[in-house]
């Protein structure tokens, strides 16, 4: 099983950063591969809502850094989402990277596929419902099940280190990946 993680924050090494690395930890020791891409590393264009991707070939006509996640994302079996919680939504890249989705609602190649999602905050859970909910409703609309959410309280860098048990909490997410 091919699993890739997406990290939508800036900060490399930090709360998002060590929790899907700790996701894919946990689904590498069931023998999963695994892959994880940095989006701020990536260049995302903004969807321009042109609906080239409704016709033809199913595919979006923007040439940027998302002709080379395309291909990660339909290879992959179960997709980690992992984004910091910025003004109660998720970040910028995130954003950026759901809007690109759009050509899988046509072509249906993300129909199936499970998602885990990550959104570490400043203010816990309570504050993550609008992201949480937007998630459930974007992937339910690509046809995608969301399989496990992790909420943790987590916003000063590498805050979550100092939380053992956030970090074994999403090991354990991982492992149980099927």
């Amino acid at each position: 099983m091919k699993i890739l993680g997406l990290v939508g924050s800036p900060r490399k090494n930090s709360n998002t950063d060590l929790l899907v690395t700790a996701i894919l930890a946990g689904a590498a020791k069931n023998k999963h591969t695994t892959e994880k891409v940095h989006l701020y590393t990536v260049d995302i264009s903004a969807c321009v809502d042109c609906r080239a991707c409704k016709k033809g070939n199913l595919q979006c006509v923007l040439k940027d850094g998302m002709q080379k996640l395309y291909p990660k994302i339909q290879n992959a079996n179960v997709i980690v989402f992992g984004t910091p919680l910025y003004w109660y939504g998720p970040s910028a890249k995130m954003k950026l990277l759901l809007d690109r989705l759009r050509p899988f609602i046509a072509s249906k190649e993300l129909k199936g596929k499970k998602a885990v999602l990550v959104v570490p905050s400043e203010e816990g859970a309570d504050a993550c419902n609008h992201t949480v909910g937007m998630f459930n409703l974007s992937l339910g609309y690509l046809e995608m099940t969301l399989v496990s959410v992790l909420l943790p309280k987590a916003s000063e860098q590498a805050e979550i280190k100092k939380q053992p048990d956030v970090l074994r909490q999403a090991q354990t997410i991982g492992k149980h990946i099927k």
